[in-house]
């Protein structure tokens, strides 16, 4: 695709870099575009109409020069407060906040009504603009391509952002248009010398907010970022595509994923909700940290556990957070069912952080993130190797394992292999035979004993003796 690739750069530069959007009506092409640009496959892409509807942020390097791509909505005209509306409102804020905009038309179609009504709302903004001609890989496209003259925003570059044809001049024109030039090999070389030579810092916690549809995702996503970057309101499903916005909390860069809401399988059955939940599923398993959003008036239906359990199976920190928390009258009673039903229905991995807050008003928004902070830390923990033998010696001589068919069951040594989740290996003379009733009391005391509140544990048993010991 030319001099245009991806580029992985850390949170705290975002801001510095010169911002482009992709702007036009549906379906024209500008999710794939954006996946072309960051390299990635961030944006849901289908044939189905207005799939996007918030705008979401990615990384490109257009000449050796890093910027940051913001991914729009379709520009529709629709009453006010519709859904439609709102997505136009996001739309133009992407325009205001752009450096440079691209326009794209779908070159196949030709320039339509609704091409020249927003490239008038375009021209307006006063920004550079650049006019994109998707879809330009076959000869059907040619007469649309000449079209797009009649829209007076420049000469418009041919492309096709699913080919990744006409790429090369799609960049000279970006660069032309922020009045930057191409750096050659070796500025791009000392560019990245540089980039390397100062202290890295830590990568930002991936965050995946996750929950039923309606249970204010989207307002929560909101209240974190402090501003409405998604679209909200009543109906259910606004959010079809995972968006991620870079905030910071404490210090700590965090990495936001606003997600579809997901129901039963059986209930899904417009293509747009197929493909948003599996980018739902996608996020969380690419999360380190999920929040489980639970509504207030509709607490832990079957949905929400089934989704926690997703979680922990994919060994994703966890934290639940309660919505609508003013509209319930009496909170105790309600907080004490709740705890019943966290630690009957998640009983395998128990002290996850319960807490309740009002998106909507941003009450204990500032809890939510403490927490999200403490889940990481916890995901991320480490016992040394002594104290974890030390331990083990204590918990097998309080509750000694059973025999196997007369034979005793040793284990001999444990070790901590990785985190995230906490992982560890302990070596046993016949694994196959220890019940796992035993391994879950082991579990349990771990936790206990070294302060591993609400996090999954992957507890592995190897036969063997210890690897360590020089005999």
């Amino acid at each position: 695709m030319g001099g245009v690739h991806s580029c992985r750069i850390p949170v705290s530069h975002v801001s510095k870099l010169p911002v482009i959007a992709i702007v036009g009506r549906p379906n024209v092409g500008k999710s794939t575009l954006f996946n072309r640009l960051t390299g990635t496959r961030d944006a849901l892409v289908s044939d189905l109409p207005g799939l996007t509807r918030d705008r979401k942020l990615g990384e490109a390097v257009f000449g050796g020069h890093t910027v940051t791509v913001t991914d729009t909505a379709g520009l529709e005209e629709a009453p006010k407060g519709s859904i439609a509306s709102r997505m136009r409102e996001q739309s133009e804020k992407a325009i205001e906040t752009a450096d440079l905009i691209l326009f794209v038309i779908d070159a196949r179609a030709g320039v339509t009504g609704a091409d020249e009504a927003f490239s008038q709302i375009v021209r307006q903004a006063g920004k550079p603009v650049v006019l994109v001609a998707n879809k330009s890989e076959s000869r059907a496209a040619d007469a649309g391509f000449y079209d797009a003259y009649s829209l007076g925003l420049g000469d418009p570059v041919a492309i096709s952002a699913e080919h990744g044809e006409g790429m090369g001049g799609l960049e000279s024109d970006v660069l032309a248009a922020l009045g930057l030039k191409q750096l050659s090999n070796r500025k791009k070389h000392e560019q990245d010398a540089d980039i390397e030579a100062t202290p890295k810092t830590r990568g930002p916690i991936r965050v995946a907010i996750v929950g039923r549809p309606n249970a204010g995702k989207s307002t929560l996503v909101n209240a974190l970022i402090g501003e409405d970057r998604m679209i909200v309101g009543p109906e259910p499903g606004l959010t079809r595509d995972s968006v991620s916005t870079d905030v910071v909390w404490h210090g700590q860069d965090v990495k936001l994923f606003d997600t579809a809401g997901l129901r039963r399988k059986a209930k899904i059955d417009e293509k747009a909700e197929k493909l948003s939940a599996s980018d739902a599923i996608r996020a969380i398993r690419f999360a380190e940290v999920v929040v489980l959003l639970v509504d207030a008036e509709r607490p832990f239906e079957q949905q929400d556990l089934i989704i926690a359990g997703i979680a922990i199976d994919e060994g994703r920190s966890l934290v639940i957070a309660v919505n609508k928390w003013d509209l319930i009258d009496d909170k105790q009673k309600m907080l004490t069912e709740m705890r019943e039903t966290l630690g009957h229905s998640l009983a395998q991995v128990p002290g996850i952080t319960l807490l309740t807050l009002s998106a909507r008003s941003g009450r204990g928004v500032d809890k939510l993130q403490k927490a999200v902070l403490d889940a990481h830390a916890v995901w991320n923990k480490r016992v040394s190797t002594s104290k974890l033998n030390q331990w083990l010696i204590e918990a097998t001589q309080r509750h000694t394992p059973p025999a196997a068919r007369g034979r005793p069951i040793r284990l001999r040594f444990i070790t901590q292999p990785s985190t995230r989740p906490p992982t560890f290996a302990a070596f046993c003379s016949i694994p196959e035979a220890l019940p796992k009733s035993y391994v879950q009391y082991l579990i349990k005391s771990l936790r206990e004993v070294f302060d591993f509140p609400g996090t999954p544990i992957r507890f592995n048993l190897r036969k063997g003796e210890n690897p360590y010991d020089k005999k």
